[in-house]
């Protein structure tokens, strides 16, 4: 184990600090390199001509000519990038406004930038790598010890998951302080001692050896090459997995078959409402030790080879069988609405009485503005269109009749709406008209006596009321509402 993570640790730590951006194009290929104050910090290379020119051969010369001759050519493409990418709207979204927010302090892209970062973290990353390396050894077997070492620290896991608690600590202890201690303090070299004199690594004593340090790898060095080819084979793995889950995922969830989708939803659901009642029923400990066992064996040479071998002979023959089952059931079993969702919609016909004693066509608003409504109220005008042939189906609707119908339920609407204060025909063309009041033609001073008194009295009639040859005075406004039916209207695809 000591080996195995003193070796993590002390990774490239032969190699110094990449340079910055300033330095870089001369610095590079010094045995001893320069301090900088601020690393992080991306500054702009400066021309070529500003260095003097060195001695260079082979693969680094050329590298570092393109680097001298590079600052012009970055300029140039960051004019490009700007006029070609959008500029960032992202803080005009109301949905993205916590996005805005997290990244107000952001950089913008910049290539100059992005290359420095790129450098940088390629220099930092063999360390990732040379750990999952170990982790793909420890998993494929390449020594059955240690995977057998694993094995028996997944099972005590299994059998008291309380010990979680201490597995942080004792990786922390054995993988990071001993091995750390053990660089400190080497133990001497095989062979000189005899064999009288050699008993054993003993930790007595003063420091022997440096501190082991992880450092970023130089640049232009075989373990900065070697980085970036792990990071180019790494986003090609993780490339080629997208697509499969996505092939294998997306096709039955996002509803494209959806009878296919429907019958995953069942089960689900029935596999969800199952757990809730027997979760606690279920040899969990048991089960996790049985699976992480199984998955890691299958990861044995032998065992693979033999599994691959079955699949082919017993399981491939038996996988279009399941299919065509499945298949089946859901279509006889599965049903789907085949009728698009229908809606009934409603407009409302206003008419005013003109001077002249006749109602006029005002226009078709959404709401009656009856004499209690809200703009009503505050003195504003109706809202709608002038003409019926104006009037649109809501959004991401269309109609599905050809032409509006009167409803004849006038009483019905006007109950459902609690509208006071209006007279309600029940036939004929079913207006509903404003109640006339008579304040609003009176001037001079009133009497509060015998204003209350009318008030009283119309307290006690009803709120609306019913009229069938339209006699009597009656308000300025009249509305009759008309309905219509609408369907969903099919999403247009969006192309890729």
């Amino acid at each position: 184990m000591d080996d195995f993570t003193a070796e993590i640790l002390a990774s490239r730590q032969d190699f110094d600090e990449p340079e910055s951006p300033d330095e870089q194009p001369h610095e590079g290929f010094t045995d001893s390199p320069k301090a900088d104050p601020d690393p992080d910090r991306p500054m702009t290379p400066p021309p070529a001509a500003a260095s003097p020119p060195q001695q260079m051969s082979g693969l680094r010369s050329g590298i570092a000519a393109i680097k001298g001759t590079a600052s012009l050519q970055d300029r140039f493409v960051e004019k490009v990038l700007q006029q070609v990418i959008p500029a960032d709207d992202n803080a005009s979204s109301a949905d993205n406004d916590d996005w805005a927010v997290a990244h107000a302090e952001r950089p913008n892209f910049n290539i100059t930038t992005m290359s420095y970062n790129f450098r940088r973290f390629n220099a930092r990353i063999g360390v990732v790598f040379k750990f999952q390396a170990r982790v793909e050894r420890l998993l494929s077997w390449h020594r059955a010890s240690h995977t057998l070492s694993l094995l028996a620290v997944y099972t005590f896991v299994c059998l008291d998951p309380y010990l979680l608690c201490v597995l942080p600590i004792a990786l922390l202890l054995f993988g990071v302080f001993i091995p750390a201690f053990l660089a400190r303090h080497p133990a001497p070299p095989k062979g000189t001692l005899s064999s009288e004199q050699n008993v054993g690594y003993s930790p007595m004593g003063p420091p022997l050896a440096p501190a082991a340090t992880v450092r970023p790898v130089k640049e232009l060095s075989r373990d900065f090459f070697r980085n970036m080819r792990d990071l180019q084979n790494c986003m090609d793995d993780f490339s080629q997995g997208h697509d499969k889950v996505v092939a294998l995922m997306v096709p039955v969830t996002n509803f494209s078959d959806e009878a296919m989708s429907s019958a995953l939803f069942f089960f689900l659901s029935a596999a969800a409402l199952f757990m809730t009642i027997a979760a606690h029923l279920i040899p969990w400990r048991l089960l996790f030790l049985l699976g992480g066992w199984a998955v890691v064996g299958m990861g044995h040479p032998s065992v693979s080879k033999l599994l691959l071998v079955t699949r082919k002979e017993h399981l491939e023959p038996q996988e279009e069988k399941a299919k065509t089952w499945l298949n089946n059931w859901i279509a006889q079993d599965v049903i789907l609405d085949s009728s698009p969702e229908t809606r009934e919609v409603e407009i409302f016909e206003l008419q005013r009485m003109s001077p002249a004693g006749e109602w006029e066509p005002w226009l078709f608003s959404p709401s009656p503005y009856d004499p209690l409504s809200q703009p009503r109220i505050a003195g504003e005008r109706p809202r709608g269109t002038r003409f019926f042939e104006d009037v649109m189906a809501p959004e991401a609707w269309e109609w599905s009749e050809k032409k509006w119908a009167l409803d004849l339920w006038s009483r019905e609407w006007v109950e459902e709406r609690i509208i006071t204060g209006v007279e309600v025909e029940t036939e004929g063309e079913r207006w509903v008209y404003d109640i006339y009041d008579e304040r609003h033609d009176r001037i001079g001073v009133l009497d509060p006596a015998v204003e209350k008194g009318k008030l009283r009295a119309s307290a006690s009639r009803p709120s609306w009321e019913e009229g069938e040859d339209g006699t009597g005075r009656r308000g300025a406004w009249r509305r009759r509402r008309w309905v219509r039916f609408v369907k969903r209207r099919a999403a247009e695809p969006v192309p890729n």
